[in-house]
């Protein structure tokens, strides 16, 4: 049986020598083996497909990504926010809030949710209380000086950034601005993959032929089948269908979801043997890391922050596993064996195993980040709330007034 994983083994591994902490875990999909999964498609509507190196397979086997690693980060952050919402753990985060913007939809997007995380373009664009651009202020100019050797800032701002990577690059510093690799990276494939085909067909219960057309949209919003209430373009009614400050829409009852579609069968999905999630915690990645205050460096604190962020991973990890595997529509995938962390410490050992669940990795976490704020490392204890900028909002108002235009016009 495998032992649980404890704080001090954690300090123990990052202090030393060990290289990594590692989780492979076999997962098959939720309607039992041979069912289809789909991945996410890319451009062109193509699947990640390749042929790897399997254990236990003397040739190369077809593979597919089913969760690839910029996906798993995303999950992992919003595992952690919703246990940073629940007031489960401590994290430092930053939000940006357009209420009271004049949007068609409220919106609220915080540093683990934004794709550039503390570095990204919603936060760098939008102002602090006092009403300060966010780069320029108190809080925000201290990413300016960060760098391996001085990520104290971003342990306090945004200690997500640390683990699963960032990239300054829109920031004052452009492409020069700061660079901190994944030390956390995960993803989900699936092994021994046959591609598959899917089906596509509506029937409409109410009928609705083709020769009920054409349908116009109206002036105001909405659509008619009277052209006097149509849309006018160089004086002709608009049908449905048309382009912004265009009249080339065919009117069909279809542009505006009504009536059959057509049957179809075209390429989609995969069947797969199983599915394996590995996840790796560099912990190299996190020994480079530098934690000065006021210019001097305590390797103690150094020590101290590096445990914290070990501890971040593996706790944002296990609540993301914790939370299941419904990747999307068609990919719900659920274990089939027991999740455990290998410790890969002396070469030529083999791994030592540990098990951590949802409970000892809150517990394991909150006390690294409370021993880590003991050695003197600041850490945003409440949220930090911005407000969008001017043009921000403006900005956001005119897509969000544009998605509504298109999708009345028949657009995806």
């Amino acid at each position: 049986m495998d032992d649980k994983l404890t704080l001090d083994l954690i300090r123990n591994a990052v202090s030393g020598s060990a290289v990594a902490f590692r989780c492979r875990q076999k997962l098959q999909p939720a309607g039992g083996e041979g069912s289809p999964v789909f991945p996410a498609t890319y451009e062109k509507g193509e699947y990640a497909t390749e042929e790897r190196r399997i254990p236990g397979h003397e040739a190369p086997v077809p593979c597919v990504v089913l969760n690839s690693v910029q996906s798993e980060a995303n999950h992992v952050e919003l595992a952690l926010l919703d246990a940073w919402d629940d007031k489960e753990i401590p994290l430092p985060v930053i939000a940006v809030d357009f209420a009271k913007q004049g949007l068609r939809r409220d919106l609220r997007v915080t540093s683990l949710e934004a794709p550039h995380r503390i570095a990204d373009a919603l936060l760098r664009d939008s102002l602090s209380p006092d009403g300060v651009e966010f780069r320029k202020s108190v809080h925000g100019s201290k990413i300016d000086h960060v760098d391996l050797r001085n990520a104290t800032a971003l342990f306090e701002l945004c200690p997500t950034a640390l683990v699963y990577g960032l990239w300054d690059s829109t920031g004052p510093r452009g492409g020069l601005g700061a660079k901190f690799a994944r030390a956390y990276v995960s993803e989900v494939v699936g092994i021994d993959a046959v591609p598959g085909r899917k089906t596509a067909s509506r029937i409409d219960p109410a009928e609705v032929r083709l020769g009920a057309g054409p349908v116009y949209l109206r002036a105001g919003g909405g659509w008619t089948l009277d052209e006097n209430e149509a849309a006018k373009e160089k004086g002709k009614p608009v049908k449905a269908g048309s382009k912004p400050g265009k009249n080339d829409g065919d009117g069909k009852p279809s542009q505006i979801n009504h009536g059959n579609v057509t049957p179809s069968i075209s390429n989609g999905g995969f069947t797969i043997a199983y599915a394996l999630r590995t996840s790796t915690l560099s912990l190299p990645a996190l020994r480079r890391l530098r934690f000065p205050i006021d210019g001097q460096r305590d390797p103690a604190r150094d020590r101290a922050a590096q445990t914290a962020l070990a501890a971040l991973a593996l706790c944002g990890a296990t609540l993301a596993q914790a939370a299941g595997s419904d990747l999307r529509s068609r990919c719900h995938l659920v274990p089939v064996e027991a999740s455990h962390w290998e410790l890969l410490d002396a070469p030529g050992e083999e791994p030592k195993s540990y098990v951590l669940d949802r409970t000892d990795a809150i517990k394991l976490y909150r006390e690294a980040v409370e021993a880590a704020k003991a050695t003197g490392l600041p850490w945003l204890d409440e949220p930090l709330e911005l407000v969008p900028s001017p043009q921000l909002a403006a900005l956001v108002r005119k897509s969000q007034d544009l998605a509504v235009a298109t999708a009345e016009a028949g657009e995806d």
